[in-house]
């Protein structure tokens, strides 16, 4: 079993990567390869409604020059998807927004491919909109029929500064519970497939 984390933000290293690791921690206690994706940072296009996807069918979208087709197929191979983001505006960072948005075309054309994979979203935040940006990652998830584990409240940390989420003791006991019952999630399915 793998789950994949795509990192929303621009910083490598910032709260939103330590929110993922403290997941990725309880997955590999549990046995769960995981991958972290630097997504944010790079330049990664808009879709252009182009339906390109729909008629190639080809498990690509058409834009090339950018690492989208490079996370579909990270997608395609995971078993757990985690998607990550800082609180830009009270919505997540455009490279994210960018991937939803063709990542969730190119499995609607292929076969919905992400049908009953783990969706897991969590939101790095100074201090309000959190719960938006958490709605728009769970969105791809419940369009393209993913199952969503819970928590013990929203998958979000509080924190500014670099590691400051890691002082947000419910945070990261969310993000900890989280990844358990991701872990417990995977190995029900994998045990009934």
């Amino acid at each position: 079993m793998k789950v994949t984390a795509f990192n929303g933000s621009p910083r490598k290293d910032g709260n939103t990567s330590r929110l993922i690791h403290q997941v990725f921690a309880v997955l590999k206690g549990e046995g769960i390869e995981t991958e972290l994706v630097q997504v944010g940072g790079n330049l990664i296009h808009g879709c252009t409604a182009c339906c390109q996807c729909f008629e190639k069918k080809d498990g690509r979208c058409v834009i090339q020059n950018d690492i989208v087709n490079d996370c579909v197929q990270k997608m395609r191979e995971s078993d757990g998807i985690i998607l990550a983001s800082p609180t830009y505006y009270t919505d997540v960072t455009s490279e994210l927004k960018a991937l939803i948005d063709r990542a969730g075309y190119v499995s609607a054309a292929n076969g919905r491919f992400l049908k009953r994979k783990v969706g897991a979203a969590l939101v790095a935040v100074r201090r309000g909109g959190a719960v938006h940006a958490f709605d728009t990652m769970n969105h791809l998830f419940l369009i393209t029929e993913m199952i969503i584990p819970g928590s013990c409240y929203w998958n979000m940390g509080i924190g500014r500064d670099k590691g400051d989420v890691e002082k947000d003791e419910e945070g990261m006991r969310t993000m900890r519970v989280l990844g358990e019952n991701m872990a417990w999630l995977l190995k029900k399915l994998a045990h009934n497939a």
